[in-house]
């Protein structure tokens, strides 16, 4: 059964003058999955939000979201969706509770049950002025007002900023709930352990272009296995093997990465050197972003 893309975009491009903020920019959010969006600050991730909320127009490619081009469409298509900067400017003299309403007066209505016990949950006072509460007072406001509301797509843009740690972990058990009523979350975030641990999917950008995208775990399969071993015997032979790269030792231990295709051919040599300790893990995704970001880097400055 072919599945439902709820986000389809296809090379697209934003110029402004002669600066070209998106250069094909591909990225694709099929439904009930948790999408990771990601890149430095400037690889226009604030633009592809923009244009896909129908805020800016596009300069070339296409752009569908709920198979709609946003452009012209923004007032129907906002009734389907919840929208969370990472910077929530409100109306500074309304209270928390207001705004909350007011914005899902906006999508045709709130569930008033919903409402209270995500109040609850963010331990959030509504009664309070917008102005008077701390920025990540302000975050929970616009992430009650979304999740308050019945609606199938969440774009969710570093919607963790200024939330402390226990918050944080709120707001993963809760988006971890909505995927599995079906909902579908555009999840963009410098939070990369937060992006780790909800994602199904991630797209990698810089500069405008996609340098990557795919299922989190093929992602990381592709890279270096990351291990740290102790020896009795002398652990220099590894430095010379197929696949086995930044070899550093000290003492008895070693530190080295190996790529997937050598494994088998590298722990099969751990076992003839009286191994006391080892650690292996595969990339996390922060290493893995900052591979990407300094290739693609190097590629760009050459």
């Amino acid at each position: 059964m072919a599945t439902e893309n709820v986000i389809e975009i296809k090379n697209l491009t934003k110029e402004f003058g002669d600066f070209k903020a998106l250069d094909e920019l591909n990225l694709t959010v099929q439904k009930g999955e948790v999408h990771g969006f990601l890149g430095p600050n400037g690889a226009g991730k604030s633009t592809t939000i923009r244009i896909l909320l129908g805020l800016m127009r596009k300069t070339g490619g296409s752009i569908k979201l709920f198979d709609e081009e946003p452009w012209g469409k923004n007032v129907v298509l906002h009734k389907r969706l919840a929208y969370v900067p990472g910077d929530v400017n409100l109306w500074p003299n309304l209270s928390g509770g207001e705004c909350i309403d007011l914005l899902a007066d906006l999508r045709g209505g709130i569930d008033e049950k919903k409402r209270a016990t995500l109040l609850k949950l963010f331990k959030l006072d509504p009664t309070k002025k917008f102005r008077t509460y701390s920025k990540g007072n302000k975050q929970k406001v616009a992430l009650v007002a979304a999740f308050a509301s019945n609606v199938d797509l969440y774009i969710l843009d570093e919607p963790t900023s200024g939330l402390d740690p226990l918050m944080e972990a709120t707001f993963q058990e809760y988006v971890r709930g909505l995927k599995s009523e079906g909902k579908t979350i555009l999840l963009s975030s410098h939070i990369l352990a937060e992006v780790e641990a909800l994602c199904d999917r991630v797209t990698i950008i810089r500069d405008g272009s996609t340098i990557e995208t795919g299922a989190l775990g093929d992602i990381q399969r592709l890279q270096h296995t990351q291990f740290e071993v102790e020896t009795e015997k002398s652990a220099k032979s590894l430095e010379k093997l197929s696949g086995v790269h930044n070899f550093n030792q000290q003492g008895n231990t070693v530190t080295f990465s190996v790529e997937p295709k050598k494994l088998t051919s590298v722990t099969k040599k751990l076992s003839d050197l009286n191994v006391t300790h080892i650690v292996s893990h595969p990339p996390k995704l922060e290493e893995l972003f900052l591979q990407y970001y300094d290739k693609n880097k190097a590629r760009k400055d050459a």
